[in-house]
Parts: C-alpha cells; sequence; structure tokens
C-alpha cells in the first residue's frame, strides 16, 4: 500500500513539474539577466512577461505546500519567489539615486518634522544669549564665569577697542586662526553632543543651548560695550548663520528623542525612541554637511573677506539658501507637481 502510494506521488510530482516548470525556468532565465544587467537587456515583451511569470511561480509554491511535494522543489521555488518579489517590489536604488533621495527628500523633511523642536532650540539659544550679555553688561566678573579661558584668550571685557578690532580684520594673524578653529571645534562638540544626551530627556540638551547662547551673547556684549557689536555679528554671520542653525537643529534631534523617552503615548519608551530616532538620524548627518559648509566658509571668509557689508550679505544668504532648502523646497516641487 506504502508503496503504491509512494508511486503516486512520485507521478504527481512528475505531472506537476512537466506542466508548470516551462516556467519556473523562464522565470528564473530572465531574472538572472536583470540582476546581472539592467532591464534594459530585456525586450519589451520579456519585462512584461515578469510579473506574470512571477504570478504563475508564486501559484505553483502555493500547490506544493498545500500538497506536501518533495521539499526540496518546494525549498527551490520560495527562493525563486524571493528574488522575484525583490526584483519587482523592493527598493533598487543605485547610490547616486539615494544620495539624490536624500538631499530631495529625507534629509528636507527630516528637518520640516523637526519644526516644533527647531523653534524651541532656536528661542533657547537666544535666551542664552540675552542673559549672558545681560550678566556681562550688569557685571564683568560673570564673564570669566562664562566664557572658558581657551576660549576668550585674554580677550574680555578689559581689551582694548583695536586688539578687538584687529581680532574681526586681521585674517593673517596667528591667533585669529587658533581662535577660528577652536570656535569651529567647539561648536561641532557641541551640536554632537546635545544630539547625543537627548535621550535623557532632553535636558542635558536645553541645558547645552542655553549655555551656548550665554557664551554668544556674553562675546557680544563685550564688542558691544567698545563699539564693535556690529563688526562682530558681520565676523560671524559669515559662517554662523550656517553653523549656529546646525546647532538649532542639532538640538532639536536631541530633544525630538528625549520628548519621546519621556512622552511615549501609546508607544512603550522604546518603540517611541526608535522611531525618533529615525527622523533624528538623518538630520543629523545632514548637519554633520552643514558644519563642513561652515568650517570652509570660515576658513576661507576670515582670511579673504573683510567687508561687513560682504559677510552680512554672505551670512544672510546662507540662511535664506537653508531655510529655503528645508521649508521652501516640498512647496515648490507640490506647485509644479
Amino acid at each position: 500500500m506504502s508503496a503504491a502510494r509512494g508511486d503516486a506521488v512520485r507521478q504527481t510530482l512528475a505531472g506537476f513539474r512537466s506542466e508548470r516548470e516551462a516556467d519556473w525556468k523562464a522565470f528564473e532565465t530572465l531574472l538572472t539577466q536583470v540582476e546581472k544587467r539592467a532591464p534594459r537587456a530585456l525586450s519589451e515583451d520579456e519585462l512584461l512577461s515578469l510579473p506574470l511569470l512571477y504570478r504563475s511561480t508564486l501559484s505553483s509554491l502555493s500547490v506544493a505546500r498545500a500538497t506536501s511535494l518533495d521539499n526540496a522543489l518546494i525549498g527551490y521555488l520560495e527562493s525563486l519567489c524571493l528574488r522575484g518579489y525583490f526584483y519587482l517590489y523592493g527598493a533598487r536604488r543605485g547610490l547616486t539615486r539615494r544620495i539624490a533621495d536624500f538631499f530631495l527628500h529625507d534629509w528636507p523633511d527630516a528637518i520640516r518634522d523637526l519644526w516644533r523642536e527647531t523653534l524651541a532650540a532656536v528661542a533657547l539659544m537666544a535666551i542664552g544669549a540675552g542673559a549672558g550679555f545681560r550678566l556681562v553688561a550688569s557685571d564683568k566678573s560673570w564673564f570669566d564665569a562664562i566664557i572658558p579661558p581657551d576660549f576668550a584668550a585674554g580677550r574680555g571685557p578689559d581689551a582694548s577697542a583695536a586688539l578687538l578690532r584687529r581680532m574681526l580684520y586681521d585674517g593673517g594673524d596667528e591667533f585669529l586662526s587658533g581662535f577660528a578653529a577652536y570656535l569651529f571645534t567647539h561648536n561641532v562638540q557641541v551640536a554632537i553632543v546635545a544630539f547625543a544626551l537627548g535621550f535623557a530627556l532632553a535636558v542635558p540638551t536645553v541645558l547645552l543651548i542655553l549655555s551656548n547662547g550665554c557664551i554668544l551673547g556674553a562675546m557680544f556684549q563685550v564688542y558691544f560695550s567698545k563699539g564693535l557689536g556690529l563688526e562682530l555679528g558681520g565676523w560671524l554671520a559669515i559662517h554662523g548663520t550656517t553653523e549656529l542653525f546646525a546647532i538649532a537643529l542639532a538640538g532639536a534631534a536631541g530633544m525630538r528623542i528625549g520628548t519621546r523617552v519621556a512622552f511615549p503615548g501609546e508607544l512603550t519608551r522604546m518603540t517611541a525612541a526608535a522611531e525618533a530616532g529615525k527622523v533624528a538620524a538623518r538630520a543629523m548627518v545632514g548637519v554633520s554637511l552643514m558644519l563642513l559648509v561652515a568650517g570652509l566658509l570660515e576658513g576661507i571668509g576670515r582670511q579673504t573677506i573683510t567687508s561687513d557689508v560682504m559677510r552680512y550679505a554672505i551670512g544672510g544668504s546662507m540662511l535664506a539658501l537653508w531655510t529655503g532648502y528645508f521649508y521652501l523646497l516640498k512647496a515648490v516641487r507640490d506647485g509644479e507637481g
């Protein structure tokens, strides 16, 4: 009885193969061609036949599973269907397309998603700057408490106006090169730490942004008191609009993670943090590029551009470029669509 049953199964399997194997082989051949080369390697008829052959192979797999046919055959069909699925329905983007999609969609979409946190970060920086300015104006001893010694390097409230002016316009000064490098390194560290510490309910991020704003405000007060506030604004604007915007975005990314951990809603904290992390990570990849641009602007602009008008023009243009790219690009694309 068992021998007769075995013969029947073998006959069924042989009949099943003879009826459908030609479609499997044709599908496998076409898949191999497009995987090794490109869709243009196939004719129009062959391209149109791909989804039909995929559905035929999928149907064969369903029958093979339902009738408990040969396990090797089931494995072969599963592998073939998986290849077909990834080719027909999976994301097949080359490196160039992925880079283009990141700059056209992923990065600006992530920044727009963080608009509330970005506004909060900008407000915190402004509050910190105002506090630092007022504190140093009321008592110059606050300057040493707010500004790290390496950052100030003796350029404090007691420095002469001539020395402070030379710092803004003498591009060849050795100290200025070191100070500019320190300033850039400091801001990069602030951006990274503001993002990295966001998971701690965003508290360290908030404090760090406030502290950075205080440093900015304290330094402005020193120059303002010497009649050089406008000049310092131009010196910072040429790269600062990009650099400070990047810090605000890094803080926003950190706050997104921290607030989701603190208030996960209906999700678990781990799930909420993971979802927030996807948006924050895309934003931070772009922030690193912004900091690189800021470094180039600072390195080139500090040495070659000494006109206040040009400094403000470049800084304003960069700010307009970033805001337009992040917040207006989608509106333009949607309008064209």
